[in-house]
């Protein structure tokens, strides 16, 4: 990196704007601005939030790429020049595989390009970027393996895996009070109080986080029910009561997660963003209060989507929340055709890396929809995001072709070929004929003053030509305005 690069990002790490809009403020200038900045194309840019900062610039800042050198070669020495190496082969492949990825993740975490956030502090989020990074090209090797191969490679990291499990069913007797039972007539409610009632409110609370918007939330939470109703006849998983569906998931688990999330929202964009250097704090209470916030966003941006101004933003939401159901869905098929249980750590390990890199790829789809500019590139960690998505359904449609395949029941097709036609007639209403018919209208209106600036002028005396003279210069003057 040159001397004006470095130049350049030093303000991102001392405390410039960690969710900054693009042009909205810049360096040396004060941190109190205008809460919204107008746009050429009309639109007007999301909230932003004041920051105060004092610029401390400490050790923890750093980026310590040669510290970062010294202690991987040291490790490398060690390993080669003191450490006996074991005659197992298996084993050292797999410590070679697990070398090379920690070499690469140094690299990333020191060299690697800073995204929109910087706390709690920028090569974190680096880190997250090169484990996308390994992670997809770990899904294009599976990719390329014989779904036999593939699926006993996972032998290779967990020998557990590569059993064919059982789908639990989590449909079958709905009755929420089973008379029959008479030792326990709510145990069918009791069954689905399993871990996945409090990662279902977790989620939706972390995904509010990320969207930033109650209606994409609620979008997406209730689509997601009628993928379970449409897709049961492929995954027994997606099999469930009605109850289960729309009051355990859609109300108590997501709803709940959405609203918290978006009363965390509002604190978020009200709460006072002042950051002073902890060695200027006086009290121990402050330095621990600083520590604290320290894993709290630098400032807030809140997104204001507007899907219904454009065509191009319509379009763009719509394929956020198609990516978005993807991805949701990606989770449950995956493990069904890799074998993996759903409580298997790499499921979880699976949903903590989408948590850690949802939040900034979304934040860099939102500036790229929201910049004017059309020659911008797209973010680097939403790239990547929206490349491991498409190669996991490729995946899934790999290893089996016929699950995925398995034609809907008659009358779901006949719901969702209804529900298409809809949007479908909406957006030509709401982006074509609307706009037409508002164009003609205002075409219209502006011809019935004219004709009535005319008649006004001819009632004063003029003559026919100066009449138009002056009609053609007042429609100029308007025009001009």
């Amino acid at each position: 990196m040159s001397r004006s690069d470095r130049r350049s990002r030093l303000p991102v790490r001392r405390g410039a704007v960690e969710e900054q809009p693009n042009g909205t403020l810049q360096a040396g200038e004060p941190r109190s601005r205008l809460k919204q900045v107008p746009r050429e194309d009309g639109l007007w840019r999301a909230t932003v939030s004041e920051v105060y900062d004092d610029g401390t610039n400490t050790y923890f800042w750093r980026a310590h790429t040669l510290t970062v050198l010294f202690i991987l070669t040291c490790a490398l020495g060690y390993v080669t020049l003191l450490e006996e190496t074991p005659q197992d082969t298996a084993y050292n492949t797999k410590r070679g595989i697990i070398a090379s990825i920690l070499v690469f993740l140094c690299f990333g975490v020191t060299q690697a390009k800073d995204g929109p956030f910087s706390r709690p502090h920028p090569a974190y989020w680096r880190f997250w970027l090169c484990v996308s990074v390994v992670y997809e090209l770990f899904l294009i090797f599976i990719l390329f393996q014989t779904v036999h191969d593939g699926r006993h490679f996972m032998k290779f990291i967990d020998p557990k895996l590569g059993v064919a499990l059982p789908e639990r069913d989590y449909g079958g007797n709905c009755l929420i009070y089973d008379p029959d039972n008479e030792t326990d007539p709510y145990h069918n409610l009791w069954d689905k109080m399993d871990g996945f009632v409090p990662a279902h409110f977790l989620g939706w609370y972390i995904k509010t986080l990320m969207i930033r918007d109650w209606w994409m939330c609620m979008i997406i939470s209730v689509m997601f029910e009628f993928l379970e109703y449409s897709l049961e006849h492929q995954l027994p998983n997606f099999s469930e009561c009605w109850w289960d569906h729309w009051i355990m998931d859609v109300l108590v688990c997501n709803g709940l997660g959405i609203y918290c999330g978006m009363k965390t929202l509002e604190w978020l964009s009200m709460k006072p963003y002042k950051w002073q250097g902890l060695w200027n704090i006086p009290t121990y209470r402050g330095k621990m209060k600083r520590i604290a916030f320290q894993f709290t966003p630098y400032s807030w941006v809140k997104f204001e989507w507007k899907p219904a101004s454009s065509l191009h933003r319509w379009l763009a939401v719509c394929g956020i929340i198609f990516v978005f159901l993807l991805a949701e869905l990606n989770t449950f098929y995956l493990k069904f055709v890799l074998w993996m249980p759903p409580e298997h750590y790499l499921v979880l390990l699976r949903l903590v890396f989408f948590v850690n890199v949802g939040g900034v790829a979304m934040r860099e789809i939102y500036d790229f929809m929201d910049d004017s500019n059309m020659h911008k590139k797209l973010g680097q960690q939403a790239w990547m995001v929206a490349a491991i998505t498409v190669t996991e359904f490729l995946i899934v449609m790999k290893y089996d072709p016929y699950t995925i395949t398995l034609p809907l029941p008659f009358y779901v097709a006949q719901c969702w070929i209804l529900g298409i036609i809809l949007v479908l007639t909406w957006t030509i209403w709401r982006f074509f004929i609307r706009d037409i018919t508002l164009r003609y209208k205002e075409i219209r209106r502006q011809k019935q003053e004219n004709s009535k600036e005319h008649e006004k002028l001819l009632s004063n005396g003029d003559s026919l030509s100066e009449a138009e003279d002056r009609q053609s210069k007042n429609t100029l003057r308007q025009r001009n305005f």
